[in-house]
């Protein structure tokens, strides 16, 4: 596949090369041209021209020369590459593109000495301003024949050679919004790897207490970033590290990034780590120190180190100098911690892109250059050499601290942090217990369990303890955490949205005419009838002689009807009182007027001597243009409703060009007109076209993409790209928020023609033809997606939902599979699409989790707590720990319950008063366990107990005969016949004797003086008060809970 080269950015960044350079600042000034040649070298990994080249072009270009004079470019490099740099070459309608100077490609032949091409280049030097001083970059020394033969040229030629390395630096140091997305997904992707890899490695070899050297841990988290799942779903082809990992332990310390991990093993103290991932050639750098059982006094300089990385944040802002930056860190740390001026790294940092460390522009005391929006560093504060007065051996003697991160400089306010990777002293410290300790806690916890206690003390205070954690435990842990910081969050933010209550608006009153000249002179007014005024959609009825007008709007419903000689028109008005729905409140402007709810009107059904029509002839008239009227006004405000609240999008730039990404024969979701049409989709500038084929157009912005989402058609019948836009569009008379492309991919079919063998050769080639056919749509819907993500710089990217975690649920009607993506939950294949974002999500909630239960719902609960929950019914039980594992690993909080919630009332009681609400503790009313749950489902639990069970005295009466018999508890028994047998004052039989009886009864079958016996046994049993026999310790007073029966004391 051929290369391709942005031409648009290649443009942009030559442009601002020769801005700059025409500016003339710094060593621009007085250089005639630049010169840019680069070699083979395998083994330099960073240099100035090989990163230009990258800037410009995207790709490295070996064995290239590039000259830039003032009114030309010539590129000198083999046939290839020529092929490929054609595509930014003058071509048709782009001459002297955008100001910049037209390119000459010259062909390098490969056994010769260049001769004519070097002359040709060396003219265009002579010929650029004054011919003698050329910009070089004087560090990047390549060998080889070619790149020899050519410095003897320009030696030859004696010009004087200026570095302008630096000004390059400074020019390609803000980045464009394209370079930033892939700085932030190196970030992201260093800041999987250091979290998911890294991090748990040394926790695993900490816990078992294994012997690892730091040069083999180092080349574990080389290997790492070959698999994909720590990738953060990029192409493992486009990862590789900036440089190899720095692990660093024991008290041999050197806290800079030009050291390797040594052969030493690593000592459980304070363990540096510094590792940097690049991503399609730009850089990201993250530095964290891991503390195992770290003293107080370690725990306060790691402290103070963040504190000075905060200050750091703060300090750099555009415009600023970056001794400035250097100056006030030094200053924080004179003030308040002057003995560890001389331990601190030398200096705090440097800029980064394509190249790792841009040596011109390092944060320390004598560098002048300005901090601009866009730039990227690398910023690094540690102490080294400290001495830990707690240590025995050597190693814990001495330690070092070192933190780093990547950020970018923005117009005011701190600078952003792109490795997102905590690092407070909970985050990074591992604490351990000693042995005799782990005792007692195992000690205690017997006994709690003893006394049916379920909360434990935890035997780490991080992630892991010495004997390894369950699922379930991790996860309760972690949402424990999550838990506090829910409330928290919540809590500011309802605070800060008060105040921002939007206040509902009356619906505006429909005025006819504003003044009486208005009002139409029309015959039929004068003549007091019926008239309709269609233009100001106004009916004007004879009202007491009066011609009285009412908009279309106030009139409800019409009636007409004939009886006898005369027909009858019944107008019905609104009025406040009459159903109206939810919002009546606020449909009158002025609720407490006088309102007419009727008119009635009659005419005659027979003709009048002397008269053409019949006078009843007006009324049929009246009700069939006011019927017109009504619909055409109800029509226009539905219209009005649905565009109500839309954003107006920007118009969509076409790009004339004919090679713009485009798929065929797709339909749309949902419908443009009643039946579903073909159309196709094309890629521009700033957004996508689709084109049905009857000519209807849909245009949909880049800008106003929430997620886009692939679903391809693995163990699908469709294939699908779904668009969930941030605000609705209009089309087809709606607004949709969810739009989607999809093509069928294979037919449902069943020959009942034939009976023929299985392994029929027709069926064998229908199934092998649809394989193929699934194959050839998915590359087709990747390579365009594909090609949208380098059109757009990465700002769009498309997410494939992971099917092996997806659930069946039933957030609609029916049952589907719901897939979560990296950051929504979705199903785009049945319709009604469901798509949730992730990070509107405060809560899920599971309801009816029951043992015997087969299904469960699942409750979500939106951060805007003004939005309605969305439910997903019928989820199967199965699914409830993979879902549970999945939302942990999202961050995302859950709680579970056995009943269903009005969560109607619930998010209203939230709304209505947010302070009492978290007052009593928040969200923590829905944990089954958490200490708010008495106090808020308690009550719910309690209207549900009084209206299912209150019962009156009758019937805790009739109960209490009912349960008496029926009691026969054995253990219970022969406690109570142990302490009622010698009561004297027993009225009615022993237990004992009744069973007697019962069983000479059923021998001689005498049940009917059985049965009559039992009722006097039974009227005995609620006989005197004062009785002491043990059935009387049965009686319940109507207070009392029906609870086991208490045992009478002598």
């Amino acid at each position: 596949m051929a290369l391709s080269l942005d031409r648009e950015a290649y443009y942009r960044r030559v442009k601002r090369l020769y801005g700059n350079w025409q500016k003339g600042e710094d060593d621009y000034a007085n250089i005639d041209a630049i010169v840019v040649s680069v070699g083979v070298d395998e083994e330099i990994v960073y240099a100035k021209s090989t990163a230009l080249q990258t800037w410009l072009f995207g790709y490295e270009l070996t064995d290239t020369i590039m000259v830039f004079c003032e009114d030309k470019i010539l590129f000198m490099a083999s046939k290839k590459k020529v092929e490929f740099l054609k595509q930014i070459a003058n071509s048709k309608g782009s001459e002297n593109a955008n100001g910049v100077p037209a390119i000459t490609l010259l062909v390098r032949e490969k056994n010769e000495s260049n001769k004519g091409n070097f002359e040709k280049m060396i003219e265009a030097l002579k010929g650029s301003k004054n011919g003698k001083r050329i910009g070089v970059f004087s560090k990047d020394k390549f060998p080889g024949e070619f790149m020899k033969n050519w410095n003897d040229c320009l030696s030859k030629e004696g010009f004087e050679k200026v570095d302008i390395s630096a000004v390059v630096a400074y020019t390609i140091a803000v980045k464009e919004d394209g370079e930033l997305n892939l700085m932030r997904k190196a970030a992201a992707i260093t800041s999987e790897v250091f979290n998911k890899f890294f991090k748990e490695r040394v926790m695993e070899i900490v816990d078992a207490d294994e012997k690892v050297r730091h040069s083999k841990l180092a080349e574990s988290v080389e290997k790492a970033i070959e698999e994909k799942k720590y990738l953060s779903g990029a192409d493992p082809s486009t990862v590789e590290m900036c440089y190899p990992p720095i692990i660093q332990s024991g008290g041999n310390y050197n806290l800079k990034f030009s050291v390797v991990s040594d052969k030493n093993h690593m000592h459980f103290g304070a363990i540096t780590c510094a590792m940097g991932i690049r991503y399609k050639s730009y850089c990201s750098n993250l530095v964290r120190t891991l503390m195992v059982d770290p003293p107080q006094e370690v725990q306060d300089n790691y402290t103070f180190l963040l504190q000075l990385q905060e200050e750091m944040l703060k300090e750099l802002r555009h415009g600023v100098k970056l001794c400035e930056v250097y100056a006030a860190i030094m200053d924080v740390v004179k003030k308040q911690k002057p003995e560890l001026l001389n331990k601190i790294t030398k200096n705090l940092g440097f800029a980064m892109g394509i190249e790792f460390r841009e040596g011109s522009l390092v944060i320390n005391s004598k560098n002048q250059h300005r901090l601009k929006k866009g730039m990227v560093f690398s910023i690094n504060v540690g102490f080294s050499d400290l001495t830990n007065k707690e240590g025995k051996k050597p190693e814990e003697r001495t330690y070092a601290l070192f933190i780093g991160d990547t950020v970018l400089v923005d117009e005011d306010g701190p600078a952003t942090i792109l490795t997102s990777v905590k690092k407070k002293v909970k985050n990074v410290g591992i604490f351990l217990k000693n042995e005799d300790e782990e005792e007692e806690e195992e000690e205690k916890d017997e006994a709690e369990d003893l006394l049916g206690r379920s909360s434990r003390a935890a035997a780490l205070l991080t992630e892991r303890t010495r004997n390894e954690l369950t699922a379930e435990e991790k996860r309760r842990a972690h949402q424990k955490e999550l838990a506090m910081q829910l409330n928290e969050e919540a809590k500011r933010r309802l605070t800060e949205q008060k105040g921002e209550q939007q206040i509902q608006k009356a619906r505006k009153s429909n005025i006819s005419y504003k003044n009486p000249s208005l009002m139409p002179k029309e015959p039929h007014i004068r003549e007091m009838k019926i008239y309709i005024d269609k233009k100001y959609e106004t009916v004007i009825m004879p009202v007491f002689g009066i011609a009285t007008p009412f908009h279309i709007a106030t009139i409800k419903n019409i009636s007409m009807s004939v009886e006898g000689d005369y027909t009858y028109l019944r107008i019905n008005f609104y009025c406040p009182g009459s159903a109206l729905g939810r919002n009546e409140g606020n449909i009158f402007p002025n609720p407490e007027a006088t309102f007419v709810k009727e008119i009635t009107y009659r005419a005659s059904n027979m003709k009048t001597p002397g008269e053409q029509t019949v006078p009843a002839l007006n009324l049929q008239n009246a009700f069939r243009i006011i019927k017109e009227v009504q619909k055409r006004y109800k029509t226009r405000e539905a219209e009005e409703k649905e565009k109500e609240g839309i954003v107006k999008q920007d118009s969509l730039i076409i790009n004339l060009n004919r090679s713009n990404p485009k798929l065929k024969d797709l339909y749309i979701r949902p419908n443009i007109a009643q039946k579903r049409m073909q159309g196709s989709l094309e890629a521009h500038v700033n957004g996508f076209r689709f084109t049905s084929v009857r000519g209807d157009k849909v245009d949909i912005l880049y800008n106003n993409i929430k997620h886009a989402l692939f679903q391809p058609c693995d163990g699908e019948m469709i294939i699908v790209l779904h668009f969930h836009l941030k605000n609705a569009i209009m089309f087809g008379k709606k607004r949709h928020t969810d739009v989607q492309f999809y093509t069928e991919v294979g037919e449902i079919t069943t020959d009942l023609g034939k009976h023929q063998h299985m392994h029929d050769r027709d069926d064998l080639y229908a199934e092998q033809m649809e394989r193929e056919m699934r194959h050839k749509l998915k590359t087709a819907f990747k390579n365009f997606i594909e090609k949208v993500e380098a059109l757009t710089k990465e700002e769009l990217e498309f997410e494939v939902p992971f099917r092996d975690l997806g659930f069946n649920g039933a957030p609609y009607r029916s049952t589907c599979l719901l897939q979560p993506t990296s950051s929504a939950l979705v199903n785009c294949t049945e319709w009604p699409p469901f798509v949730v974002t992730l990070d509107e999500v405060e809560l899920i909630h599971f309801e009816r989790v029951q043992f015997h239960l087969k299904n469960f719902d699942m409750v979500i609960v939106y951060k805007d707590y003004s939005k309605k929950v969305t439910m997903i019914n019928a989820i199967p039980v199965a699914s409830l720990d993979p879902i549970k594992e999945w939302l942990n690993s999202c961050d995302l909080k859950y709680t579970e319950g056995v009943q269903s919630l009005n969560w109607t009332k619930i998010m209203k009681t939230i709304v209505d008063d947010p302070e009492g609400f978290f007052e009593q503790g928040g969200w923590s009313f829905l944990e089954p366990e958490g200490e708010g749950s008495d106090a808020e489902v308690g009550e719910s639990e309690s209207e549900i107990e009084d209206e299912t069970f209150n019962p009156s005295e009758d019937e805790y009466e009739e109960e209490e005969e009912d349960s008496d018999e029926d009691y026969s508890s054995e253990a219970e028994e022969s406690d109570y016949s142990k302490e009622s047998m010698g009561s004297e004052e027993e009225s009615g039989k022993d237990w004992d004797e009744l069973e007697e009886e019962a069983r000479k009864a059923d021998r001689e079958s005498r049940y009917e003086e059985e049965e009559e016996q039992s009722r006097s046994l039974s009227r005995k049993r609620k006989g005197p008060a004062h009785s002491s026999s043990r059935r009387s310790s049965h009686s319940r007073s109507p207070g009392r809970s029906s609870g086991p029966p208490k045992k009478k004391r002598k």
